[in-house]
């Protein structure tokens, strides 16, 4: 029987709220060492440990309790002035706080989580003694940053973090487990404590590393908080419906019994507005209580940024904008991996090393910004580093070298293109690989992930000023504006994000270049690609009207028929027959099941025969 039988939803509850709360305490700490004198932020931090520790208790998993203890006891010291910050205690802190987090993943899994290493409480325990802090720091420091010093377990310091066992018997004054080499003539202890560098968080562990069952992620929460306020203007709303359609009924009855005068007519059609009106704010009404603020997604990546920067030895301050901007929740989960990526690509790639700061003329510290924003019925975050920028000339050279693309189509692109190729799947402009990156897995599972929410993506980089990422997403993936196009007399529907704009065909303006039908518009030579040739069906007669379509990949021409105009539609999946190419179905105004195209599929199944078979010469 589970540990947890019958305590399922106060389990529940206490991830979620626990969840919260280590987040908000990882975010102070990182405030903490800006401010290490800020007593405030030190209460909020104890106090935050203090819930999570009662929570704990209170569920009975003992190894979690003990470990908070532990680290709850040293930030009472800390705030009581009995212990000073330094950067050696605040990295055994983040360890501590990295490990909590690690144990909410058990939980999730309804499991018991392993108990912390016994080095790691027993580090705790040396620096609680107070006159160990700094031996702790500088014996770690030195463990790390001395090329002559080296511990016995190698492996064990192979992700960039100290030695729990080395850094205990140091700290303690017991066998150190440190071999110095012959040519060292200033005792380790003596040597000044270096930037301390803690383990990297799960985020940035090597992705072949397999992680045990118990460490999974959890699965997609499927609970939502809803402001009290947005669901009494759900009920009013219901309520007025109701009673709308009680007055339809009675108009109904009374056009039965032969009553059509111009006043019961008008009477309808006053009815009939007044429900569209109702079901538009119902409609926007639900939509709200779907909505949560994303500052709740952005809560995660100060910790992140923190430690990546600490790892790469570089000073890195994220300044994080517009948490309270709304989207939907159900997208939220789906933003975690692409922000994770850009963030840590920011640092990584984005910004340079000290040195080479101060060789540019510019601040030591480098600045990441992430803001988040709505326009119109979209939201726009931004991912903006004060880096050394990229170099499209690069950027191509290095795509060729990996066989990405040839060198012809590579002195084809313009730089705006030409940035793009960071989005193939395998690029990378590293030359090394690293627990960080170099193995071209990232911005291609970026581009990969916003697709998937209609979302698109967009770069923008100037050499020796930094690099700004845009992505553009919908509010809610639950209603989506399409433009509804006529392939003969069957409609489809496209998504109306992807859209430009709606040109004429004329056939003279149809040229052929490398046996493939294009179109030039406003000096942009662009593919054409019927619809009729994506969706396997026979072309009749010559296509009237194109619809200049923009994906994260390319931009083309999709030839139509014509266009029934724009709607905002409620997308129901194909589950047992979703055929390829086609991402869901609606029902038209007169009932007509209308498909939903998924372009980006098509164009991925289109063949060199269909393209070149478009249109004759």
């Amino acid at each position: 029987m589970s540990h947890f039988a019958g305590m399922e939803e106060l389990l529940q509850d206490f991830l979620t709220e626990a969840g919260e709360l280590l987040s908000d305490v990882d975010n102070k700490l990182v405030e903490l060492e800006k401010r290490p004198d800020d007593k405030a932020l030190l209460n909020d931090i104890f106090r935050g440990f203090h819930t999570i520790k009662g929570g704990a208790g209170f569920l009975n998993v003992n190894d979690l309790v003990e470990l908070c203890h532990r680290t709850e006891n040293l930030f009472d010291k800390l705030r009581t002035s009995e212990l000073t910050l330094t950067p050696g205690i605040m990295d055994v802190i983040m360890h501590a706080t990295g490990v909590v987090r690690t144990m909410f993943g058990s939980l999730s899994q309804a499991q018991l989580p392993e108990a912390a290493d016994p080095a790691l409480l027993k580090a705790l325990d040396a620096v609680l003694a107070g006159q160990k802090a700094e031996l702790a720091a500088a014996a770690a420091a030195q463990t790390l940053a001395t090329p002559s010093a080296q511990v016995a377990q190698p492996a064990a310091n192979a992700s960039g973090g100290p030695d729990w066992p080395a850094l205990y018997h140091a700290v303690t004054g017991g066998p150190a487990e440190i071999q110095t080499a012959p040519h060292e003539t200033t005792p380790p202890l003596a040597v000044a404590p270096a930037p301390y560098i803690a383990p990297p968080p799960a985020e940035l562990a090597p992705r072949a590393k397999a992680q045990p069952p118990a460490q999974q992620p959890a699965a997609k929460e499927t609970t939502i908080r809803v402001d009290t306020s947005r669901l009494d203007m759900v009920l009013n709303l219901s309520g007025e419906i109701g009673l709308t359609k009680n007055r339809l009924t009675c108009l109904r009855a009374n056009i039965l019994q032969g009553k059509t005068d111009g006043e019961t007519l008008k009477a309808l059609d006053e009815a009939v507005s007044h429900l569209d009106l109702l079901v538009g704010d119902l409609q926007n009404a639900v939509m709200k209580t779907r909505m949560q603020p994303i500052g709740r997604l952005f809560q995660k990546y100060p910790r992140l940024a923190r430690d990546l920067a600490r790892q790469l030895g570089k000073e890195v301050e994220l300044v994080i904008s517009g948490e309270e901007t709304e989207i939907d929740k159900t997208m939220i989960e789906d933003l975690n991996d692409p922000l994770v990526h850009l963030v840590r690509n920011a640092v990584d790639h984005g910004v340079e090393n000290t040195d080479e700061r101060i060789a540019a003329g510019k601040p030591t510290k480098s600045l990441v910004r992430l803001t988040a924003m709505q326009a119109g019925d979209h939201i726009v975050l931004e991912i903006a580093d004060d880096g050394k920028g990229m170099r499209p000339d690069t950027i191509r050279r290095k795509a060729v070298e990996k066989g990405l693309i040839d060198v012809e189509a590579a002195n084809s692109l313009d730089d705006k293109q030409a940035l793009n190729l960071i989005f193939l799947p395998g690029f990378s402009m590293k030359d090394q690989i690293s627990d960080v990156s170099g193995r071209g897995v990232g911005m291609d599972v970026v581009r990969t992930n916003i697709q998937k929410l209609n979302g698109r993506i967009d770069i923008n980089s100037t050499v020796g000023y930094g690099t700004t990422i845009t992505i553009s997403l919908p509010l809610t993936l639950a209603i989506l504006p399409v433009l509804v196009v006529r392939l003969g007399d069957q409609p489809f529907a496209v998504p109306l994000s992807m859209v430009r704009e709606i040109i004429p065909i004329k056939p003279d303006e149809i040229q052929r270049v490398s046996g493939r039908a294009t179109m030039v518009v406003r000096d942009e030579v662009l593919p054409v690609r019927s619809l009729a040739s994506l969706i396997g069906w026979p072309q009749e007669g010559m296509p009237s009207f194109g619809v200049l379509m923009q994906t994260t990949v390319t931009n083309f021409i999709l030839a139509i028929d014509g266009f029934l105009g724009r709607d905002d539609v409620v997308i129901k999946p194909l589950h047992d027959i979703k055929p390829k190419g086609i991402a869901g179905a609606t029902l038209s105004g007169d009932g007509l099941v209308v498909l939903v195209l998924d372009i980006e599929e098509l164009l991925v199944m289109g063949t060199e025969e269909t393209r070149a078979s478009m249109f004759t010469a």
